[in-house]
Formats: structure tokens, sequence, C-alpha cells
């Protein structure tokens, strides 16, 4: 080949990387993700150089301003109109600033703030060797039992890791409902799984309990990212493009340019359900819906509770979100295909957790059923594909996150010799026992099975009527009598921690300090407010129930 055929490749490869366009980033409107993820960095930063006896309160203090700071971008944001006049896709396609990204990410950074101060609890448990300890092992690395591992508890070790790392999660979880194209979901996804796998492991107690739960949670959902990935790349051979908007106009067939290959693959509708079907499985993994909610008993048992409480809440509002712009944005014109499936799915998921709850010894065991059964009542919202099924979604998971971090901060305080006491036989007379503690406790239980006046009565209320208005009445017929059965295993909680006697050699309430004071408060604040007055934040959703497109 002569020496000019040669130049002439290059100039003809080179030609078109002249005109890669340098890219075009909103970063005032990507703030609210910017600030979290620069504290992480920040966090890691404090890990490597500070010593260890100023790492807790500098990784406390950088954690909660960025949170805050974060909160405040939201509610700048919203106030300037991105949630509705001015909503629009930022980052050259990538994210989403409109309504939903925005009501959702206000929702994942005032739970975050609220679960950090069960993080930061550190009078829970006796002092070991006149050191303060919190929930979290000692030395994560060390194995348990060991040398290594009493040695690291003897000297006073805190892992305060676990700062940066709830710092990354909730980064992963604004992108996550925010992402307008599948590769950054994917990035998304990961983002805020991994950390989460790493913190389930950490339990201070119970080790070998706490990383039999963090491997189960990383194989089962490494499985389920692969299955999104999967999906992801059926979905890219379908419509040539990653792009939300792109691939919901080739499925409508509004498509405007149709290239050759494009028109190959546009017929294969194979692509398209399978795709789509994977990518759907991999977040009703996240949401945990039957059937693929095997993980979640198991992991919310063996991770620390103010983990548990963590993930129980912001993971759910951040999976159902990217759950709703998928099914919303990208694949409104399968909606005939995927809603008999998402019928089915919200079924099984209602009946299924709220029947096996029945038979739970295990308070952890038994909330982790019940959020079973909520992601269940959550997707007769997503079914009725309307505005107000779109707010009403919002609403739930607003409303829904708060009473789980609270619920769980209670079990924080329930302790035996061994750690918490999460055996329902232990509960038995907790009323009598510390009336203030069983109370709190008996109102997050309310709330969780509907009772009104409490948020979770104004939350099923909206879902159900937004899916019975959407024609899916039988659905919300289902739904009743699940909840029906869902009261009867909380009132029995209620019914043991009060009328039943306390046995001598039963648990202690540990008097906590302010920080796990103040999540469980706000926890009953926002239970009563959205329980007795509502609407205030039924309009909000309302509001921020349109996406941008």
């Amino acid at each position: 080949m002569s020496a000019t055929a040669v130049h002439n490749l290059w100039t003809t490869a080179a030609d078109p990387i002249s005109k890669i366009d340098a890219p075009k980033i909103e970063y005032a409107q990507l703030s609210p993700i910017l600030i979290v993820v620069g504290a992480a960095i920040i966090g890691v930063l404090v890990e490597a150089f500070l010593p260890r006896k100023s790492r807790y309160y500098a990784q406390m203090f950088v954690s909660v301003v960025a949170l805050a700071a974060a909160f405040a971008a939201v509610v700048a944001l919203a106030v300037e109109g991105y949630g509705t006049t001015k909503a629009r896709i930022a980052a050259m396609g990538a994210i989403a600033v409109d309504g939903p990204a925005l009501f959702l990410q206000g929702t994942i950074l005032l739970a975050a703030l609220v679960a950090l101060f069960t993080f930061a609890e550190r009078r829970l448990d006796p002092e070991a060797h006149g050191n303060r300890v919190d929930s979290f092992a000692a030395q994560a690395a060390a194995v348990p039992g060991s040398e290594s591992e009493q040695a690291a508890v003897k000297a006073g070790f805190t892992t305060t890791e676990v700062f940066p790392l709830l710092l990354f999660a909730v980064a992963g979880m604004l992108l996550f409902p925010a992402a307008n194209d599948l590769l950054t979901l994917f990035v998304a996804l990961e983002v805020f799984s991994l950390p989460l796998y790493l913190l389930c492991a950490l339990a201070r107690r119970k080790r070998l309990m706490s990383q039999e739960a963090a491997v189960k949670y990383f194989l089962l959902g490494a499985f389920a990212s692969a299955f999104t990935l999967f999906g992801i790349a059926l979905l890219y051979g379908y419509a040539g493009s990653m792009s939300y908007g792109t691939i919901a106009q080739v499925v409508d067939g509004t498509v405007t340019e149709v290239t050759p290959a494009l028109a190959s693959t546009m017929g294969n509708d194979a692509l398209l359900l399978v795709g789509s079907g994977l990518i759907v499985m991999g977040l009703l993994f996240k949401v945990g819906a039957v059937p693929f909610h095997m993980w979640t008993p198991d992991v919310y048992q063996g991770a620390p509770t103010p983990v548990t409480g963590f993930m129980a809440a912001a993971t759910k509002v951040a999976a159902f979100g990217a759950l709703l712009r998928i099914l919303y944005v990208v694949l409104p014109g399968l909606r005939w295909d995927w809603r008999p499936v998402m019928w089915g799915v919200a079924i099984i998921t209602m009946l299924g957790g709220a029947i096996v709850a029945i038979t739970q010894t295990d308070i952890k065991r038994l909330l982790a059923y019940s959020s079973i059964a909520h992601a269940g009542f959550i997707l007769a919202g997503v079914i009725a594909t309307s505005p107000d099924g779109v707010s009403s979604v919002l609403f739930y998971l607003a409303a829904y996150s708060f009473v789980t971090i609270g619920a769980f901060a209670v079990v924080t305080l329930v302790r035996d010799a061994g750690g918490e006491a999460t055996h329902l036989s232990k509960w038995a007379g907790l009323g009598r026992r510390s009336p203030l503690v069983a109370a709190v406790f008996a109102v997050f239980l309310l709330a969780f099975a509907g009772i009104p006046l409490t948020s979770g009565f104004a939350g099923k209320f909206a879902v159900f009527k937004a899916a019975a208005e959407g024609g899916a009445a039988p659905l919300v017929v289902v739904g009743v009598i699940s909840s029906a059965i869902a009261a009867f295993f909380y009132i029995r909680v209620i019914v043991l921690m009060f009328f039943s006697d306390p046995r001598p050699e039963g648990p202690t309430v540990a008097v906590p300090s302010p920080l796990t004071m103040t999540a469980i408060g706000v926890g009953v604040a926002v239970t009563l407010v959205l329980g007795v007055a509502p609407q205030y934040f039924l309009d909000l959703a309302g509001q921020a129930g349109v996406f941008a497109r």
C-alpha cells in the first residue's frame, strides 16, 4: 500500500475527530449531585490524612453540611421553576432536571440526613475499654473474632469510613431517578449499590451474620446488574441509541431519521421486549418486588440496623423513581405489554409480603416483609399510568421513607446482653417497661398498616385512588385485602408490647443521644403531619409529577 493511501486513511479517520463538540455541562442544575460527590471525596481524604481521634467529628460535619447544602440546592432549583416550567434535559441529554427528579432527590437527601444521625449514634452500646462505640465494626478488615479485631476494639477504633460510603451511595441515588440515558442509569446503579454492599458487612455485633448478608446482597445484586446491563445492550441494539427520548420515539414509530441499520432492527420486537423486560427486572430487584425479593429479609436482618433503615428508605425512593421514568418516558408505547406483567408482579408482591410477614419472629425480618408488601402498594400507583399515578407514588415514597427510618431507629434502642434484641418474644411487655418507646413504635406500625390520621393512610389512599381511576380497580381490591392481612401482624406486635407481661430477664431500652432522638422525632412528626394535613404535600407531589421529555 502506497504512502499516499496510508496518509489518506489517516486523514479520513482523523477528520470526524475534529468535529467532536466540547461537552456542555449545566453545573448549577446538577449542583445537588456534585455537592454530595465532592463531600464524599473530601470524606475519603479525611480518612487518609486526619488522625483517628478527630475523624468522627470531621466526617460528621462534612456529611451534615453536604446533605443540607444539596437539599438547599434542590429547593433553589425547584423555586426557580426547574420542577415545572423550566424542566429540561441537562448534561448533553444524560440527566433530566424536572419535577419528579427534584422531588425524589429532596426526599433522598432528607432521608439520608435523618439516617446519618442513626449512623453517628455512640451511646447505645456500653463503653468498650473506656471508649464509646457505634453500630459498626471496630476494624472492618479484621476477621470476626480474631486477635486483630479484639486489639482494634481494645484500642477504641471506630469505622468512620461509613460516612463517605453513605455519601457515595446518596450520590448514586440522586443520579438514579434523574438519569435520562441508559448508560447514566447503569453508572448510577453501580455507584449506589457498591457502597451499600460494603455497609451491610460492617455490623459490630453478629459479624458473621452481617458478612453473610453482604455476600448474599452482593451476589444477587451483581446478577440483577448483569440482567440490567444485558437489557441495556438489547435496547441499544433495537433503537441504536442510549437516550430515553430517542428510544421512546423508535418504540412509538415517530423517529424522524431512519437509517438502513435502524430500519432492520426496528422491526425486531424480540430485542425490544426482552431488553425492556431485563431492565425492568433489574429495577424490580432494587425495589424488592416478588419474585426478586429473596435478598430483602436476609439483608435487612444481617445488616447493621442504621444501614437497614437507610437502605430500606432511600433505595426504594431512588429505584421507584428510575422505574417510573423508564415506564413513563421510554416505554409508554409499550404500555399494553408491560401493564399486564406489572399487574401480576404487584398482586403477588402485595399478597406475598403480607402473608409471609405473619410467620416472622424477628422484628427486622418482619419489617423486611412489610417493605415488600409496600413495594406492591406503590406498584399499584405505577400501574395507573396517569399524572395522578406519578404524584401518588411520589407522595407515598416521601411518607414511607421517614416512617421506615424512624422504625429502625427504635429497633436500635431495645437491647440485651448480645446487642439489639430483635426477637419478637423479647418485645413482650415493652409498653410497661418503656411506655414512650413502645408508643412511638406503635405509631410507626399503625402508619405501616395505613390507619387513618397517619401518613400511611394518606399514601395508600392516594395510590389506590389513582389505580382505580386508571382502570385497575381489581388491583385496589387485592391491595385492600393485603392491607387487612398486614394490619394483623402490625397490631399483633402492638398487643405484644402493651398487653403482655414483661419478662424479668427481658431487654432494656437504651437511652440514646440527641442524634437518634432527632431521627425518631422527625419520623413521628412526618408521620402525623402527612396523616393529619396531607393536602399541601399531595399538591406539591402533583406539581412535581410531570417528566421532561
